[in-house]
């Protein structure tokens, strides 16, 4: 009995202490999990501040004051240079001589041209860091500074080709239906060079003349900048047609030739200076107009505006230039031991001629005037055949000789195409007309 008890109070001490201690942990568990709640909530609402948080956008880089730069643009007016364009925009000197001298294209910049557009780069210190130059619609010149030196470019944009034909019939002048028809006027003066050994476009051109040109027309980026060559022509002279064709041979020599291979090109220009009218004419009993004398006039008077350049007639050296009497100023080329031909009353001569100077034809070697003895600006042209006067209008004078045949065969399959576009452009021109 006494030991049930005594297990009883065991039983019921065990019991109680045992109690006690799930109490113990349950109540430290409720205060953990508490705690544990309180932690969660805060976390969450870390995680909430930082989910919506936004970060301050990063402070803007310094800037230097050396990457600062200013483009300067400037339009090449006419007498200006480079020199005269550095010292208006404030450019050092030395920067000129860098870019000038930096390599064979820098020389390029010496060439400046009224209207064309150049743009200088400079820092904040004013210093040139790049200069542009737009030399044509095809080149643009570029020097850029390379530590103490300038790097010098010449960038070239792709030509494209097109051809083109033209006709028009002449009313007054060659040149006013020239560009009346819509040819430029260089073509208009090529024209003019290539029949000079056959037409006489100051004596004998006449109304209702015609003339078909096949020419290039040059584009950059779609749009039309310029002509190129004449690639065929036909001139019907007071009914009689002139035709050409351009060819280049082997070795890259181009020039006109008629259908049939015949080089256009003769030993001598039919007349010295274009779109000239003859005053006087070549006679041995003739009044001079200033000394009213009856003497010979051993030359051809063309009359022309003051200035007009006066062309050499053929090949040769100079062995005259300077003032001979009434000529005024002359100069006398010789073309072989046979021929020789002189030119009196010019304006001035063409700089970096002198005696012995080699000579092309078409070459310019003066300008129309009225130095001597003359009643106004024109040109008095003599031409010799064994040191004796013969009327250069009238004189039998040698061609050239026709092309090899050998290179026959390379012609015909270069020039038929366009002498074909040459037909066709007549056919479309008369259809347009009609």
């Amino acid at each position: 009995m006494q030991n049930r008890i005594l297990k009883s109070i065991l039983v019921g001490a065990c019991t109680i202490a045992a109690a006690s201690a799930s109490y113990g942990l349950i109540s430290q568990k409720a205060a953990e999990d508490k705690k544990r709640h309180e932690q969660d909530k805060l976390i969450s609402a870390k995680i909430n501040q930082y989910t919506n948080y936004v970060p301050p956008a990063a402070p803007a880089p310094a800037i230097n004051a050396e990457d600062i730069s200013e483009e300067v643009e400037h339009t090449v007016q006419s007498g200006e240079n480079l020199a005269s364009i550095f010292s208006e925009l404030d450019l050092s000197r030395e920067d000129l001589h860098k870019i000038v001298h930096a390599n064979a294209i820098g020389k390029l910049f010496a060439e400046m041209t009224p209207g064309r557009d150049l743009v200088a780069t400079v820092n904040a210190d004013g210093e040139l860091e790049q200069l542009t130059y737009c030399k044509n619609p095809i080149e643009t010149l570029i020097a850029t500074r390379r530590d103490d030196a300038f790097d010098v470019t010449l960038l070239s944009k792709k030509i494209d080709y097109q051809i083109a034909g033209v006709r028009g019939v002449i009313k007054s002048s060659l040149f006013e239906d020239g560009k009346q028809a819509g040819l430029p006027l260089k073509l208009i003066l090529k024209l003019s060079d290539i029949f000079a050994w056959d037409i006489d476009f100051a004596q004998n051109l006449k109304p209702g003349d015609k003339f078909t040109v096949v020419y290039e027309k040059l584009f950059v980026d779609g749009k039309e900048f310029d002509s190129g060559d004449i690639l065929a022509v036909e001139f019907v002279n007071q009914g009689k047609a002139y035709t050409a064709v351009r060819f280049e041979d082997n070795q890259g020599n181009t020039g006109y030739y008629t259908p049939q291979g015949d080089r256009l090109r003769k030993t001598f220009l039919q007349t010295p200076i274009d779109f000239a009218e003859i005053t006087s004419s070549f006679s041995l009993a003739r009044e001079h107009p200033i000394l009213h004398t009856i003497r010979a006039h051993k030359g051809v008077d063309y009359s022309a505006p003051a200035g007009t350049p006066i062309k050499a007639a053929g090949d040769g050296k100079i062995v005259y230039r300077g003032v001979k009497n009434g000529y005024g100023n002359v100069v006398e080329v010789e073309h072989s031991s046979k021929y020789s031909t002189l030119y009196a009353h010019m304006s001035g001569f063409k700089s970096g001629h002198k005696v012995g100077s080699a000579i092309k034809q078409g070459e310019i070697i003066g300008y129309v005037g009225s130095t001597g003895y003359a009643t106004g600006p024109h040109l008095h042209y003599e031409f010799h055949i064994d040191g004796v006067h013969v009327n250069p209008v009238t004189a039998k004078l040698p061609r050239s000789l026709p092309m090899d045949k050998n290179l026959l065969a390379k012609f015909k399959s270069q020039t038929e195409p366009l002498l074909a576009q040459l037909a066709q452009s007549k056919i479309q021109t008369q259809l347009a007309q009609n």
